[in-house]
């Protein structure tokens, strides 16, 4: 196997599973482009639109290379709006709020661990990613010299809420030579079981790395909490609020709760105390699903105002 064909498998496979966050966190809102082996003489961020949003995690087992996630600043808020349930904004403000920046952190975090699920499945082996930080772009430059290049690279491009995004991936040479390693001999076991005598079935290739690809997205933890209600209060008046001071919620006390995941109602029920004195939600409906279980909800995450 080529070093470019190795690169794009690896892009390939990161873009789908970034692609599977984005599609849980903002539905029917993803379209996913073309998947690109980089230039080494032409810079990844030279079409970058801004004021744009970057979101890298660095590879920390002694390798240079990160895994970077563009969108314009537009974007970004459209994809909080999303996670958050509410209408995506009118406006073209270029900063974000406290709380689009937190969502977009929460979104960050799950698109990163599953674009290192993805590596280390190609790899063969884990791959360690430091936590990820968000950067505000002002111009492609900005964005060049904000970090080290690689020897390789590829570029997924999708579009997400309406809004172009992309996917840097900074590949290092060890990287390669694993990849190229790992896939070589992915091809030689599907060796045999044609007419032809040893050609290789890469579609059966395909299909394993699919499976543990699926295996690894299913252990990226997501935030469940539930929501009593919610009320509306000037950003002006908040640092101000004294403790004890009481808001009214837009619910009534006995009325269903929602469990969200990720930003989305996911099920409704009734919260309960436990024997053990903890609290917890019967569920009544799982995405108009009738259900009877209980999912206990630390006491810190319990409401939502």
């Amino acid at each position: 196997m080529t070093t470019r064909e190795a690169l794009m498998r690896l892009g390939a496979s990161t873009a789908e599973a970034i692609a599977k966050v984005l599609e849980s966190l903002c539905p029917d809102e993803v379209e996913r482009g073309d998947v690109s082996v980089l230039n080494p003489d032409t810079s990844p961020f030279a079409t970058l639109e801004t004021p744009a949003v970057a979101v890298s995690v660095a590879y920390v087992d002694g390798v240079t290379g990160a895994n970077i996630f563009l969108m314009t600043a537009t974007g970004a808020r459209r994809i909080a709006a999303s996670m958050m349930g509410m209408p995506a904004p009118e406006d073209d403000a270029s900063e974000l709020t406290v709380l689009e920046l937190s969502a977009v952190a929460e979104a960050a975090n799950q698109m990163m661990a599953a674009a290192a699920a993805a590596i280390g499945v190609v790899l063969g082996q884990e791959v360690e990613i430091a936590p990820p930080e968000t950067r505000l772009f002002g111009s492609a430059s900005e964005a060049s010299e904000a970090y080290e290049m690689a020897p390789h690279g590829t570029r997924a491009t999708f579009r997400v809420c309406d809004e172009a995004c992309r996917l840097v991936q900074l590949v290092p040479n060890a990287f390669v030579v694993r990849m190229t390693r790992a896939l070589d001999e992915m091809g030689v076991e599907t060796v045999g079981g044609s007419q032809g005598g040893g050609a290789i079935d890469h579609g059966g290739a395909e299909f394993d790395e699919q499976v543990a690809l699926d295996e690894a997205l299913r252990d990226i933890r997501v935030r469940v909490w539930a929501e009593l209600g919610r009320a509306r209060v000037p950003l002006r008046d908040a640092p101000e609020m004294p403790a004890g001071m009481v808001l009214e919620l837009d619910r009534k006390a006995d009325e269903p709760v929602d469990l969200y995941v990720n930003g989305l109602r996911f099920a409704s029920g009734q919260l309960v105390l436990t024997d053990d004195g903890e609290w917890a939600l019967r569920l009544a409906d799982v995405a108009g699903r009738e259900a009877e279980p209980e999912v206990q909800i630390p006491e810190q995450e319990g409401t939502v105002s």
